[in-house]
């Protein structure tokens, strides 16, 4: 069974709040929050922010956030394999990875895009879409 397709509606019922919570978790400004920033390119996030944000997300929505959520969902129905090899996303993966994070700018996804990097895609509205799908978790 797959879950309903995440709109426009659903983003923008919790960007405002999400937008904030990144804004207080990397010390910027909320008008630096852009929908499609990268939250590592632009606002200057590090990987031990992930984690930070993460808890924050959890603690504002009160919902559960699994650790490895993120890229689990995104490598979707594709076994690991046909997802990276050797520290790189596949061709496959790439197009799953385009899918899914449709947030993101065509032009973030370079080739070869090692899978390590994956977190340099992620923007605010790809957070958005990991806390509506958390709710709907969490309501199911």
């Amino acid at each position: 069974m797959t879950s309903p397709a995440i709109s426009a509606e659903d983003i923008d019922a919790v960007y405002p709040k999400v937008a904030q919570i990144i804004a207080d978790a990397l010390g910027c400004e909320l008008d630096e929050v852009k929908p499609t920033a990268s939250l590592i390119e632009d606002l200057d996030a590090e990987s031990i922010d992930f984690l930070d944000l993460v808890f924050r997300l959890e603690r504002g929505f009160g919902v559960k956030i699994p650790r490895g959520k993120i890229v689990e969902d995104a490598r979707g129905p594709l076994a690991e394999a046909e997802f990276e090899s050797k520290g790189l996303v596949t061709d496959a993966g790439l197009a799953r990875l385009r899918e899914f994070l449709s947030e993101v700018p065509a032009e973030r996804f370079t080739t070869p895009l090692k899978s390590a990097d994956i977190p340099r895609l992620f923007t605010p509205q790809t957070f958005c879409k990991v806390v509506v799908r958390a709710q709907r978790a969490g309501a199911g």
